[in-house]
């Protein structure tokens, strides 16, 4: 993943903490139910990778069988491959068959740049009701879906934004990202954003990358939250920063948060489930909890 690379001898130089809570996630897990439990989902964003036998997947493994072993390993996945096309029923129905093993085992299907990047959520209604037609077929496989906008997608296109987030089914947990930097710059922006979120019950992405500190923008619209974790081949900072992000996680289940899809990215993706690993322990050990941890062939 490229959003927010830097040169690697820059990383010492950035600050890597975590913003405090905004008023609105203060306002928004105060008036959450507490739970004991909390629903923790941490995957990769793709499972067909090849430099992962040997590693994550057995020796030998064929490609057939790669999404069967993803789903041994983790309990989530960012479906990318939505993003590019709208998949047809077989597909769906293919995926499925090959983690019907793993009971809590939840696809997160990203929305189809038709929607998001063509068309930029404009006269997008044929291709909305498609997509949610597609996805139906998941069942009880669909965790959230992540609505990702594009970098020229700027707060004057808020009327339309707003538009299309109210006609969106109420079914299916929906989580936004946005990336131009005006919806930060922008107070006034940024305010009308997240409570329009807050007020249509849609969760909005935390994107931690190096060189976008201000998508760590610590907004929670519901008591529900998505991260994605954009790494640094294994750098240094990216233990710490998952560290800082293990300890807000607890933070935020002690105030009301009820859960968390973590998303791993790194600059080489050969390296996610290594992070994986540490970031699903450090879970366990600070939240007494049994989240399975892949298991790395040494």
């Amino acid at each position: 993943m490229e959003f927010g690379r830097v040169d690697p001898l820059e990383l010492a130089e950035i600050d890597f903490g975590l913003p405090v809570d905004s008023d609105l996630t203060n306002k928004t897990l105060a008036a959450s139910e507490l739970s004991d439990s909390l629903g923790i989902h941490v995957g990769c964003t793709k499972w067909g990778n090849k430099g992962w036998i040997g590693r994550l997947y057995p020796p030998k493994t064929d490609e057939k069988q790669f999404l069967n072993e993803y789903s041994k390993q983790f309990n989530t996945l960012e479906l990318n491959a939505t993003f590019y096309t709208i998949p047809k029923s077989e597909d769906v129905k293919r995926w499925c068959e090959q983690v019907v093993g793993r009971p809590d085992f939840k696809f997160c299907p990203r929305f189809p740049q038709s929607i998001t990047h063509i068309r930029r959520l404009a006269n997008a209604e044929v291709q909305t009701a498609q997509f949610y037609e597609s996805i139906n077929g998941f069942g009880d496989k669909l965790g959230a879906l992540m609505l990702q906008l594009g970098d020229n997608f700027s707060p004057k296109s808020f009327n339309n934004l707003k538009s299309y987030l109210e006609a969106l089914p109420t079914s299916t947990p929906v989580f936004l990202e946005v990336r131009n930097k005006d919806w930060f710059k922008d107070g006034e922006a940024r305010q009308r954003l997240f409570e329009t979120l807050h007020n249509l019950k849609i969760g909005a992405v935390i994107t931690d990358s190096a060189g976008r500190r201000d998508c760590v923008h610590m907004e929670l619209p519901t008591p529900h939250t998505m991260i994605r974790f954009v790494g640094s081949n294994l750098h240094q900072t990216d233990y710490t920063r998952a560290d800082a992000w293990v300890q807000k996680i607890k933070s935020w289940k002690e105030k009301g948060l009820q859960t968390v899809w973590f998303f791993v990215h790194q600059l080489d993706e050969n390296n996610s489930p290594e992070m994986c690993e540490y970031i699903i322990k450090q879970l366990n050990s600070e939240l007494s909890i049994n989240l399975q941890a892949p298991i790395l062939i040494k």
